[in-house]
């Protein structure tokens, strides 16, 4: 068996190309207080789709989400089901960072979000690096082929999750998404998802990994074909078996 792909984190760089980007605009005291500038800006634009259009606040939100390490998780369970030279879709990629990791190791990676001011500082970031990526506008047109899309933290911020993964899985062989619990303090632009019908539409399809991390963060990673019958009851059993011993199915 091969040995499991190393992910390059590094928080340091992470910080070290935003300071750069914004130069003498840069803010320590932002990035500390990311959640508070976000929330501030929130209010400021009030308006969902301009804020995920025009939001400088994010450009401080994902990089400290970057540093964190968080979503390494999600990236080997990817990288541990994907080998390297296939062509991934990073959707709702943001500032890029789960991407440029992959591409580090030997992935093809395209990305997708709106243009906004998350993706000019990526579009810098591939150029800074010498990377050739495309990426795509999600209020033009965004290609489909790819081996696998994945979205991370990212569903919960849309109002129809249904329409979200039909859009991921319209472009890729696998979908790879985990789909937050919403908790009694969720900031603002979360939206609650309905879970349990989530999973059971994963369910529905040929179901290839479950996992619950972090206790509220439920990954899955399907490919869009129906499953048959047999399949079905295998998937409800691999989901079951998780939310059986926390009381919900």
């Amino acid at each position: 068996m091969p040995a499991p792909l190393t992910l390059r984190h590094a928080p340091e760089q992470e910080e070290a190309e935003l300071r750069e980007y914004l130069g003498t605009g840069y803010d320590r005291d932002s990035l500390d207080h990311y959640q508070d500038v976000l929330d501030a800006e929130v209010a400021q634009v009030g308006d969902e789709a301009e804020l995920y259009r025009t939001s400088h606040a994010y450009l401080y939100n994902l990089t400290v989400f970057a540093m964190s390490g968080t979503k390494l998780p999600y990236l080997r369970a990817l990288t541990d089901l994907v080998p390297p030279g296939s062509r991934l879709l990073d959707y709702g990629c943001g500032t890029g960072s789960d991407g440029l990791l992959l591409l580090e190791a030997g992935y093809r990676v395209e990305f997708a979000d709106f243009d906004n001011p998350s993706t000019a500082f990526l579009r810098w970031r591939l150029e800074r690096r010498g990377i050739d990526a495309h990426v795509h506008d999600l209020d033009g047109d965004v290609p489909g082929g790819f081996d696998a899309a994945y979205a991370f933290d990212v569903i919960e911020h849309v109002p129809d999750a249904y329409a979200f993964l039909g859009e991921m899985e319209r472009r890729a062989d696998l979908v790879v998404v985990n789909l937050l619990e919403f908790g009694p303090h969720e900031q603002e632009l979360h939206y609650e998802l309905p879970i349990r019908d989530l999973l059971l539409r994963a369910a529905a399809h040929k179901l290839e990994r479950y996992r619950l991390l972090y206790g509220s963060s439920h990954l899955v990673l399907y490919r869009p074909e129906r499953a048959g019958p047999a399949r079905r009851a295998v998937n409800l059993a691999r989901l079951g078996a998780g939310w059986v011993r926390r009381g919900r199915f």
